[in-house]
């Protein structure tokens, strides 16, 4: 789909009640690796498009992975369910299986960790379930989805209703949905900057199904409760909340799809070390937010780096890098060799 130098391997998961099951991490190697490496992670109604920051760690030294959640982007078949699932820890073995690559058969011995909205929900709850077992260094969330936007009579009445509806009718179609306001303000087509493939995220997203909505609220549950995260983490989220339902220029420079306030009130019950960053005239993806936002998103995740992961992506690198040993080739390596060459 992006063609070189991205590459694409495709992880088997076997079955589940709707058939076959997928997940595809994509992968941009640093020309002069480090052995560190980033595995990104996208919010709901997404996948990775986002080049722009492959290339900014690339450049850096870091290779740069990302996963493409089952049932989403590269990894939605036919017969699914776009974007579905019933419980977030359904995504823990893909991502169990994307940190075993970048660690034991590429060899990196450093993994930051990106989420993105649903993906920074999920990369958190993961972090803590494998908090004993070293497999990441750090975690950056972009604009996590910890709470509802919505006032409280729907956020908790409500979606403890919808909870118990989506426990017997998992399927059943919710009555409300994402709107076009933020698809609106990031895609070329429309208001925007970004060309994205809009089959795999749709402007006004795809339904809102109650046993996804359940799986939501149990999990934000879970975080609210209080996670026990060792590595540091850095929350980074807009200063403000667009709250309109059609489109308004302010809508592009606030997160028009998640309350901010939300963000910041959950991120101390991350765990230990938690570094809080707010950007104003940032979007809900901050990455796509306006050019001098952006650069200060990467400034400040570089210099977050730097501090707590030991070695930042604080600039390109310019003289020639140490020598480091060679890669293991593996079965992910030669997987790869048979799918990319149309690109990640």
């Amino acid at each position: 789909m992006l063609g070189p130098p991205f590459e694409r391997h495709t992880i088997d998961l076997g079955t589940d009640d709707e058939g076959p099951v997928i997940a595809t991490l994509v992968r941009r190697r640093a020309d002069r690796p480090t052995g560190r490496a980033v595995l990104y992670v996208h919010g709901f109604v997404d996948y990775f498009f986002q080049t722009h920051l492959a290339d900014f760690f690339a450049e850096r030294g870091w290779d740069f992975y990302a996963l493409d959640l089952r049932k989403y982007g590269r990894s939605l078949l036919p017969h699914q369910t776009p974007n579905f699932c019933r419980d977030l820890a359904d995504y823990f073995p893909e991502l169990d299986a994307a940190a075993e690559i970048i660690r034991t058969e590429d060899g990196h011995d450093t993994l930051l960790a990106m989420g993105h909205s649903t993906g920074g929900l999920l990369l958190s709850l993961w972090a803590h379930a494998r908090r004993d077992a070293g497999v990441v260094d750090g975690l950056f969330l972009n604009s996590p989805f910890f709470d509802i936007n919505a006032p409280w009579a729907v956020r908790r009445p409500l979606a403890a209703a919808v909870a118990r509806l989506g426990r017997r009718a998992p399927q059943r179609v919710l009555p409300f949905g994402l709107g076009t306001v933020y698809g609106e303000s990031i895609h070329s087509d429309h208001r925007g900057e970004w060309s994205y493939d809009l089959s795999w995220k749709p402007l006004a997203g795809f339904p809102v199904r109650a046993g996804w909505l359940g799986a939501i609220r149990t999990a934000q549950r879970q975080l609210r409760a209080g996670l026990d995260i060792p590595v540091p983490v850095l929350l980074a989220c807009s200063t403000r909340s667009f709250k309109g339902r059609s489109w308004h220029e302010s809508a592009g420079l606030a997160d028009a799809v998640l309350d901010v306030e939300h963000m910041v009130r959950y991120a101390p019950r991350l765990g230990r070390h938690v570094t809080l960053a707010r950007f104003d005239g940032g979007m809900h993806d901050l990455t796509l937010s306006g050019p001098a936002v952006r650069e200060k998103v990467f400034t400040e995740l570089g210099r977050w780096a730097e501090a707590f992961l030991g070695a930042g992506p604080t600039a390109p690198a310019r003289d020639a890098a140490p020598a480091i040993p060679a890669r293991r080739a593996g079965a992910a390596e030669a997987a790869e060799a048979d799918a990319t060459s149309t690109g990640g």
